[in-house]
């Protein structure tokens, strides 16, 4: 399958990109022992839906097909992207068959994981539904998809026994612990630790630099949206406070009451603009009485 190059892969796309890594992973989710990695085979998600870098991978064993992705943030629409992936992937299957033959088409199986380290906190292990989203109930909806999303934070889902899993979350917790100390150059930090204390200490010699790039370029992304959403809501409240003045001014209030009840700060005020006739007309009203 084609790779989409407008992305750059996460970490943990990267580290699924080695066989090895993503055997141990499938091992681990299902209970399983395949132990050779030329088993598996490598998928690239065409639409990634990622908005700053890639942040999924998909691989075929034994015809299962495993789409995992990773998610700092938590977001209850997993199962409508995994929706999304599954069908890239099984057009691989039927694009030279006849859909209107009389012979099954046969499909690798799907299995959908999230794997969750963000902040905010949640369970150690829970299922969302497709059917979530529907705008009927019904108790047996003709389309469902499971994505199972596991909290890979310290002290959650210790049962998983996976050593790629516990170094890749041990490296994130070095990240941020360099970024909340407020250090400059966390992740260069974060992998010199982490290289020394034999931590993803392969991968991180051979795709430091990669590793950098994305992380910075991840980091980047997530700070601007932050710094919009906060920009939206003081958006949101100035335009607030900016009708309760103009309210008070159409009222008949003076611009110094209006401005002592609604609030209004002096930079807000000069960029106001209350119309030439509301302010006539409300000195009109003063006058009067």
């Amino acid at each position: 399958m084609a790779e989409n190059r407008e992305y750059k892969s996460d970490v943990f796309s990267m580290l699924m990109e080695d066989k090895e890594n993503a055997l141990a992973v499938y091992n681990a989710l299902n209970g399983s022992s395949y132990e050779d990695p030329e088993q598996v085979e490598m998928c690239r998600l065409e639409k990634s839906i990622s908005l700053s870098i890639r942040n999924d991978a998909a691989f075929i064993i034994d015809m299962n097909v495993s789409i995992y992705e990773h998610q700092s943030s938590y977001n209850p629409n997993m199962p409508l992207r995994s929706l999304l992936y599954v069908v890239d992937i099984f057009k691989g299957f039927f694009e030279r068959k006849d859909l209107f033959g009389s012979r099954l088409i046969t499909l690798p199986a799907p299995k959908f994981a999230v794997f969750y380290n963000g902040p905010r906190s949640r369970p150690s292990k829970e299922d969302l539904k497709l059917s979530s989203a529907y705008s009927h109930t019904d108790e047996r909806p003709q389309l469902e998809l499971i994505c199972t999303v596991y909290n890979i934070n310290p002290g959650q889902n210790e049962m998983l026994q996976c050593k790629v899993l516990d170094e890749y979350t041990s490296f994130i917790e070095t990240v941020r612990r360099y970024e909340n100390g407020k250090e400059e150059h966390p992740v260069e930090k974060a992998i010199e630790e982490c290289i020394q204390n034999h931590i993803l200490e392969k991968f991180l010699k051979e795709r430091g630099t990669e590793v950098i790039n994305a992380m910075t370029i991840d980091m980047t992304f997530e700070a601007r949206e932050k710094i919009f959403r906060a920009e939206e809501r003081a958006e949101g409240r100035a335009e607030a406070i900016v009708q309760i003045y103009k309210k008070c001014i159409d009222r008949g209030m003076s611009k110094e009451e209006a401005a002592s009840i609604s609030g209004i700060t002096e930079e807000l005020l000069a960029s106001v603009a209350v119309s030439d006739a509301v302010l006539k007309n409300a000195s009109k009203e003063n006058a009067i009485h």
